[in-house]
């Protein structure tokens, strides 16, 4: 098995600013989102359990199966933090990658013994240090939300992924209901503050994820872009009674 690249060493961390402020640009986005998973790395295990009821687990195991991995195929896993479903990729047979913007989440997810001996990238969703066409799978799990350029960055997965190539991303969207909607992210936001304060001394830590969620355009918005990006057999399967969703594609197989 071959060695495990050694991980760039990680720059020091910038302050984050306000969270309003720098969701406003695409450059103070990026720039925030980099400090702040930089911040929570740590703890991103455990939170995403605790935000999630549980139920993180059950739909990272949905996405993997809907991805119907074949043994030996190239898998991609982006924004894959500690490497939860990069795990469950290679678990299912793939040759896997997993990448991820943060350094500090690498080298948590290399230092887990059941994760040894798998690739890890520290990479940009806009500008993906990947060869052209050379994916069988791309995942994401909460990522999409996460970018500053939601366009971009599904070029570049339609770009890496082979002909007839799926990408399954799994995310947080919006109910359509408008008063579901409004009481949702009011709830994600109580929640998020309380336990930024309690984790971190700041609410913004956790606030993170309505606020972004409130400029994402959801499953279906993610859907019609897909299409437009050149995926085609494009779906999207709801969970949690529409408060989640995996959104599906597969890289057209003919040149548009």
């Amino acid at each position: 098995m071959p060695a495990t690249p050694s991980m760039p060493q990680k720059p020091g961390r910038p302050p984050r600013g306000v969270l309003t402020q720098a969701l406003a640009t695409p450059a103070g986005k990026a720039s925030y989102v980099r400090a702040l998973f930089d911040e929570i790395a740590p703890r991103y295990d455990d939170i995403t359990v605790w935000l999630s009821l549980g139920r993180d687990a059950g739909w990272k195991d949905v996405l993997v199966r809907m991805a119907a991995v074949t043994p030996g195929e190239r898998a991609l896993d982006l924004a894959c933090g500690t490497g939860d479903i990069a795990a469950r990729l290679r678990a299912a047979g793939a040759d896997v990658t997993g990448l991820d913007l943060t350094h500090r989440m690498l080298r948590l997810a290399a230092g887990k013994p059941e994760l040894a001996g798998m690739r890890w990238v520290c990479g940009d969703m806009l500008a993906l240090p990947i060869p052209d066409a050379s994916q069988h799978v791309v995942t994401a799990g909460y990522g999409l939300r996460n970018v500053p350029d939601l366009r971009q960055s599904l070029r570049e997965i339609r770009r890496v992924l082979v002909p007839g190539g799926r990408f399954l991303s799994l995310d947080f969207t919006l109910p359509r209901q408008p008063l579901i909607r409004a009481t949702y992210l009011a709830y994600l936001r109580v929640v998020g503050g309380v336990v930024g304060q309690w984790l971190h001394g700041d609410p913004d830590t956790y606030r993170y994820i309505p606020e972004s969620l409130a400029r994402y355009p959801g499953a279906g918005g993610v859907a019609t872009l897909m299409r437009e990006e050149g995926f085609t057999q494009v779906s999207w399967w709801p969970l949690l009674g529409g408060l989640m969703a995996v959104n599906v594609g597969q890289a057209r197989r003919t040149p548009h």
